[in-house]
């Protein structure tokens, strides 16, 4: 697991982005990648949302210097990737039968349940949503999570425990077989 992302290392990087730093360019997408994945895995099938996530940076790249605060990039590209939302409305059908598994090589019970999940995330409110993607799918910790969007750890646990608890409401999990499963 890596440690968080300092707010001064993000700023120095943007400053090095500015000034036409490849290294910083890929510092930055490899360090965000997986926030505007999350962002836009909540909204569209996997194939599309890895196209959106691209599109993304471009737009964030092109306009690196309209961002007044460098060790805000996290929340800035975040804001940036939910107004990049694909041009048509896609039902839910579309979103589940349009998505890869999420563990290749898995056995079809746990891609079918894989699947379950991603579609009950879909339906939740943004904020748990993203929480929830970036760290189930992502693998993210809470104090990376944090460092990324912006939000102070404490939200960041908050967001994670009522989406949990939605989540498991959505997939019909009750408190007793919580319990006896783990």
């Amino acid at each position: 697991m890596k440690a968080a992302t300092l707010p001064l290392d993000i700023a120095r990087q943007v400053q090095e982005a500015r000034r036409g730093s490849q290294a910083a360019f890929a510092w930055l997408y490899r360090t965000f990648a997986p926030l505007v994945h999350a962002i836009h895995l909540g909204m569209a099938p996997r194939a599309r949302a890895e196209e959106l996530t691209q599109e993304t940076f471009v737009i964030a790249f092109g306009r690196l210097e309209q961002l007044r605060e460098p060790a805000r990039f996290g929340p800035w590209i975040a804001m940036i990737a939910r107004r990049n939302r694909p041009p048509t409305a896609l039902d839910e059908h579309a979103l589940a039968d349009a998505d890869e598994p999420v563990w290749p090589g898995a056995g079809p019970d746990a891609m079918a349940q894989a699947g379950q999940a991603l579609h009950a995330i879909r339906t939740l409110p943004e904020a748990y949503r993203e929480t929830l993607i970036l760290r189930l799918v992502e693998g993210l910790s809470g104090p990376e999570i944090a460092s990324l969007t912006g939000l102070t750890p404490q939200s960041v646990r908050v967001n994670l425990h009522r989406g949990m608890q939605r989540l498991r409401d959505a997939l019909g999990i009750t408190r007793q077989e919580q319990t006896s499963d783990g």
